[in-house]
C-alpha cells in the first residue's frame, strides 16, 4: 500500500466522496475537499456563527479556544451527497447545518434548528433531502433543497439506531413512541415524505430496527431486559417471533441481514449467533464462542514486536496456525450491569458468504464464519480467527470485494485479511498481513473508511489522518 502526507481533522469526520474522486475532512469549523488524486486542497468552506435568534435559543455558552473559535461551533457532523454534488456540515451545539455545492463555491443553503436543538443531521440517499434529529427525541425534520420546504415526523425513539431506508430508497421506516407505546412509521420518500403506513409493533421498549434488503420484512427487536425478536412486514403483520430457549437472561444485541435477504444473525449477550432462515424465522444453525479452534479453521496471530523489527514500515504476515488452537477469553459477571460479553459486531460481506463477528469479552480476536452458497448444504462453519496483540477498534469489509476485509487496533498500522491471495499452485488461498503506517510523527489508527470503490482507505487517528492507496500492478509491457 501507498500511504499519503499527515493531515489535521476533527471529529473523526474524514471521508471519500460517493465517486472517489474527492476526500473531505474537518478541521474545527472548516470543511475542506481534496481531489483524491494529488491530496491538493480544491474548495474550504467555514460554518459561520448561529443568528442572534438561534443563540439566545440555544442559551449555550462558548468558550473560545486558542484557535479562537468555540468548541461548540466546531463542525460534529459532515457528509457527501449520493451524487458529489453538495455536502453538508453541521455544528450540533450550535443547532445549524451549512449546505455546500461542489460546483459553485459562493452557493449554500442554511438551516437553524431553533428551540428543539440539533442532535444528527444526515443525507437522505437521494442527495436532495436532509434529516434533522432534535434534541430530547421531539422529531424529525427532513429538509428539502429542491422546494426549501420542511417536514416534520414526530417523536423517534432513537436518532441512530431507530430508522431506515428500503434499498430502493422509497420508503423511509422510523421507529417512534406516540402515548407511551410503540409504533412504526413508514413514510414515501418519493412523495414528500407522506405518511404510508403506521401500525403499532407488539414491544414493551424497542430497542431498535432492521429492514431487509428486498425491503419487505422488518425486524424489531426489545430492550436489554427481554431476548425477543420479531419480523414484521412493511403492513405491520407479525410474520414471524424468535425467542431462545432457555432464555439467556438479557436482551438482543446485535442483528444484521445476509445481503440476500435469506438469513438474519441473531446475537445477544450469551456469545451465541442464531441463524434464522427467511422461512420459518427458526434458527437454522448456531455459532457459540469457544476458547478452542476446531481442526480444520485457521488462527492467524499478529506477529510479536513486528513493529519494533521493521521500524513501522513495509509489511509482514501474520504466523498462521493450524489444528487445534486455544484463545483466552475474559471472564465477566453477569451480576454486574453491562456486563463484558456479546457480539459488539456483525457483518456480512459483500457476498453474503462471510459473516464477521467480534465478541466482546475476548477484544483482540476476530472471528470470520464461511456461509455456504445456496446450492450447498446449510453447514456455516468457523473459518478462521485472527489475533492481535491489542484490542481490535474497528474491522470493515471492503465494499467491492468479496474477501476483503482491514482492521485496525489503534497501534501504527492496519490489519488486512483476504482469500484472494495467488498461492504458488496458483490457486486462491487466505493471507492476513500487518502493514505498518509509516509516519514521520507518532500515529495511532482508530478508525477507518473505505472508499466507494475499495481501492483506499482513510485512516483516522485523534486530531489527524492519512489516506492509504492499494498499488496497482503495471500490466503494460516494456
Amino acid at each position: 500500500m501507498d500511504f499519503t502526507e499527515i493531515y489535521k481533522q476533527s471529529g473523526n469526520l474524514a471521508s471519500f466522496s460517493p465517486g472517489a474522486h474527492f476526500i473531505l475532512n474537518v478541521v474545527e469549523n472548516t470543511l475542506i475537499v481534496r481531489r483524491t488524486d494529488t491530496l491538493q486542497i480544491t474548495r474550504t468552506w467555514t460554518v459561520s456563527a448561529p443568528s442572534s435568534t438561534a443563540t439566545i435559543l440555544s442559551n449555550s455558552k462558548s468558550t473560545p479556544l486558542s484557535s479562537g473559535v468555540s468548541q461548540e461551533a466546531w463542525i460534529s457532523h459532515a457528509g457527501w451527497s449520493c451524487d458529489s454534488e453538495y455536502l453538508l456540515a453541521a455544528s450540533a451545539k450550535k443547532g445549524i447545518v451549512e449546505v455546500f455545492k461542489l460546483r459553485d463555491e459562493n452557493w449554500n443553503a442554511r438551516i437553524e434548528a431553533g428551540v428543539e436543538g440539533l442532535l444528527k443531521a444526515e443525507w437522505a440517499p437521494d442527495g436532495r433531502h436532509i434529516l434533522c434529529f432534535s434534541q430530547w427525541g421531539l422529531r424529525v425534520t427532513i429538509w428539502s433543497l429542491v422546494t426549501g420546504n420542511a417536514t416534520y415526523i414526530q417523536f423517534p425513539i432513537h436518532p441512530d439506531k431507530g430508522y431506515a431506508f428500503r434499498s430502493d430508497s422509497r420508503y423511509f421506516v422510523l421507529a417512534e413512541r406516540h402515548r407511551s407505546k410503540d409504533a412504526i412509521g413508514v413514510y414515501d420518500a418519493t412523495d414528500g415524505y407522506k405518511l404510508v403506513r403506521h401500525f403499532p409493533v407488539p414491544t414493551s421498549n424497542l430497542s431498535s430496527l432492521a429492514l431487509s434488503p428486498t425491503g419487505n420484512h422488518i425486524a424489531v427487536w426489545e430492550g436489554i431486559l427481554e431476548y425477543k425478536l420479531q419480523i414484521l412486514s412493511l403492513a405491520g403483520d407479525v410474520q414471524g417471533t424468535f425467542s431462545p430457549k432457555p432464555n439467556p437472561g438479557f436482551g438482543v444485541r446485535n442483528a444484521a441481514w445476509h445481503p440476500a435477504g435469506m438469513f438474519l444473525a441473531v446475537a445477544g449477550w450469551d456469545d451465541k449467533i442464531h441463524i434464522l432462515d427467511g422461512l420459518t424465522w427458526s434458527a437454522a444453525a448456531t455459532l457459540e464462542l469457544s476458547s478452542k479452534i476446531p481442526v480444520g479453521a485457521t488462527l492467524w496471530r499478529e506477529p510479536s514486536n513486528w513493529l519494533e523489527t521493521t521500524q513501522g514500515r513495509g509489511f509482514l504476515s501474520y504466523e498462521r496456525l493450524q489444528g487445534p488452537q486455544t484463545i483466552s477469553l475474559q471472564r465477566t459477571d453477569p451480576t454486574k450491569p453491562n456486563p463484558k460479553s456479546g457480539a459488539v459486531q456483525l457483518e456480512w460481506n459483500k457476498t453474503g458468504t462471510l459473516l464477521l463477528v467480534r465478541f466482546e469479552n475476548c477484544p483482540t480476536v476476530v472471528h470470520l464464519y464461511d456461509f455456504p452458497t445456496s446450492s450447498d448444504p446449510f453447514v456455516p462453519r468457523l473459518r478462521c480467527v485472527l489475533q492481535h496483540a491489542k484490542p481490535v477498534l474497528q474491522a470493515q469489509w471492503n465494499p467491492v470485494r468479496k474477501g476483503s476485509l482491514a482492521l485496525c487496533s489503534g497501534s501504527s498500522s492496519i490489519y488486512t485479511w483476504s482469500d484472494e491471495w495467488i498461492g504458488e499452485n496458483g490457486v486462491e488461498e487466505d493471507m492476513a498481513e500487518c502493514i505498518g503506517v509509516p509516519a514521520n510523527t507518532k500515529f495511532e489508527t482508530r478508525s477507518i473508511k473505505w472508499a466507494p470503490d475499495g481501492k483506499g482507505l482513510v485512516l483516522l487517528d485523534k486530531e489527524v489522518f492519512c489516506c492509504a492507496f492499494e498499488v496497482e500492478e503495471d500490466n503494460t509491457e516494456s
